[in-house]
């Protein structure tokens, strides 16, 4: 029993003393070092203006930032969740893993969001009480659609342009990456559309001139088919306080109306 007991009391003090040794390489030896992954430079700090909703956010962020880590910043700000936002800057940001160096985000820059809130949504979908679908239908019975009245009709029986663009009914598009064209304004005049989002305008151009427009100062934007060829829409931009300072678009592709809209609006709207 003795010699069970110093040879257990010796066995012991041998594994006590080798996890001691390599307690002390461990502590000693450089790759513990090697194991830890550096956090990230940031990078030289960028100020640029976001735009959402009419409201300009002043965002200060590290140039070696990703497009994840500004959305989860947006959010905090905006309430906005990182999977319902999407981001213009010299077309739609599609890649989250991107830098905003890679992306070219300089001092002053500016940056569109668009996206629809939890609470919105809610709003939209919520159902309407027996009182307002009544006052709504209503309203709808009662109003002539824009194709029909005198104003427009008169413009649209001219026919649609040689040079109007392809449209497709039933669709969502995003912009493209060059101006609108092939639409035309009341007078029956040439007009193009060019989203300049970096300086946060609208240009609208004719053969006369070109407008161009601050889109925080343009009020509402409505629209509606064509039903001789609904494969195009009347657009009205309202640039003043009535809507007697809207300016009427005719032929104007259906799968870019939506885009139109979030882009000048900078939230989701409804066609009227």
């Amino acid at each position: 029993k003795q010699w069970y007991q110093r040879r257990v009391a010796i066995t012991a003090g041998i594994d006590a003393k080798l996890l001691a040794n390599e307690l002390v390489k461990n502590l000693e030896s450089p790759a513990v070092e090697s194991q830890i992954t550096p956090a990230v430079d940031p990078g030289p700090e960028i100020k640029f203006k976001l735009v959402y909703n009419k409201t300009n956010y002043e965002i200060v962020m590290g140039e070696n930032r990703t497009v994840r880590e500004l959305k989860d910043h947006i959010e905090s700000l905006t309430k906005l969740p990182r999977s319902m936002q999407k981001l213009m800057f010299k077309g739609l940001v599609k890649d989250d893993t991107k830098t905003l160096k890679e992306l070219k985000v300089v001092k002053n820059s500016k940056m569109m969001l668009v996206g629809t809130t939890m609470s919105d949504l809610v709003a939209v979908t919520t159902k309407p009480s027996s009182a307002e679908i009544a006052a709504n239908t209503s309203s709808v019975t009662k109003k002539e659609a824009l194709s029909k009245q005198k104003i427009h009709q008169k413009v649209l029986d001219k026919g649609k342009p040689e040079d109007a663009m392809p449209g497709i009914a039933g669709v969502k598009q995003p912009l493209p990456p060059h101006p609108l064209n092939g639409m035309v304004n009341k007078t029956g005049g040439k007009v193009r559309l060019t989203f300049k989002l970096e300086e946060d305008s609208l240009w609208i151009g004719t053969k006369a001139r070109t407008e161009k427009i601050s889109m925080s100062n343009i009020k509402n934007v409505v629209s509606e088919k064509i039903e001789s060829d609904p494969n195009y829409h009347i657009m009205g931009i309202q640039l003043g306080p009535t809507e007697l300072s809207i300016y009427w678009i005719y032929w104007v592709p259906a799968q870019y109306v939506d885009a139109v809209k979030d882009t000048i609006l900078g939230k989701w709207q409804t066609f009227l």
